[in-house]
C-alpha cells in the first residue's frame, strides 16, 4: 500500500521545518557547538515523524496492529463506546516508536467518539478512561470492532481523519497521536488473540488476533 508521505508524516513537515531553520541559523552565526543541541532535537523529530510504507500479511481474518509498540493489555472487559463484552488488547507507543495510526479492519464507520481528559502515563491501565482520547467504531462485515487513541503524559494532541459513513481498508491510514501514547482495540469475543503482553508489534504488519468472518 502506497502512501502519499511514505518517508515523513505530514504532520513532522512544520517541526521539521521550524527547527531545521533554527538549527542553520544558529550554526551560521553562533558554530556548531551552540548549534549542536539543535540538532539532536532536529534528529529526535525526524525519527518521530517517520511514517515508513507497510505491507499487511495474508489472511482476511486477521485483525492488524493500529500501532507500533508495546503490548500492555490482553483480556476479557467492557467495551464502553460500543456498550458490550469484548477481548481488549492495547497498544503502547513511547516517542521512538512510528505515531501513525492505521485501520486495524475492513469497514464501515458506525461512530467517531471524542472525549477530553486527563494526561497520566497512558501504559496505566486507567488512561483509557481516564485520559483523552478518540473512539472509532467499526462495523467490519457485520462485526463490531472499536480503535481508541489514547493521550499520553506528554501527547498533548490525538488526530483523527475518518467520519462516520466512510469505508476503510485495513492497514490505511486513519490517525496520530504526537509526542507517546496508546492505542486500544476492542473485539468480538469470537476473536482469537495472537500476542501476549510484552510483545513488540508493528502497525499493519503484526496480527493482533484472529476473527472468523471479516472481510
Amino acid at each position: 500500500m502506497m502512501y502519499p508521505h511514505p518517508i515523513i508524516a505530514k504532520e513532522g513537515w512544520p517541526y521539521l521545518a521550524a527547527v531545521g531553520v533554527a538549527t542553520v541559523l544558529v550554526q551560521q552565526y553562533a558554530g556548531f557547538a551552540w548549534a549542536s543541541p539543535l540538532w539532536i532535537i532536529f534528529f529526535f523529530v525526524l525519527q518521530f515523524f517517520r511514517d515508513p510504507q507497510r505491507i499487511a500479511p495474508l489472511g482476511r481474518d486477521l485483525v492488524l496492529s493500529p500501532a507500533d509498540g508495546r503490548i500492555v493489555v490482553v483480556e476479557k472487559t467492557q467495551d464502553p463506546y460500543a456498550n458490550r463484552e469484548a477481548i481488549k488488547i492495547s497498544v503502547f507507543m513511547n516517542v521512538f516508536n512510528v505515531h501513525s495510526n492505521r485501520c486495524s479492519v475492513n469497514g464501515l464507520v458506525k461512530e467517531v467518539q471524542y472525549f477530553p481528559g486527563q494526561f497520566v502515563n497512558a501504559a496505566l491501565d486507567k488512561a483509557s478512561v481516564e485520559n483523552e482520547r478518540n473512539a472509532v467504531v467499526i462495523d467490519a462485515n457485520g462485526q463490531t470492532v472499536t480503535l481508541v487513541q489514547v493521550a499520553g503524559l506528554i501527547a498533548r494532541r490525538i488526530l483523527c481523519y475518518i467520519h462516520v459513513g466512510e469505508h476503510v481498508k485495513r492497514g490505511s491510514r486513519y490517525g496520530f497521536i504526537r509526542f507517546g501514547s496508546r492505542v486500544d482495540v476492542y473485539l468480538p469475543l469470537t476473536a482469537e488473540p495472537l500476542v501476549s503482553v510484552g510483545e513488540k508489534v508493528s502497525a499493519t504488519r503484526t496480527a493482533l488476533a484472529r476473527l472468523p468472518g471479516l472481510d
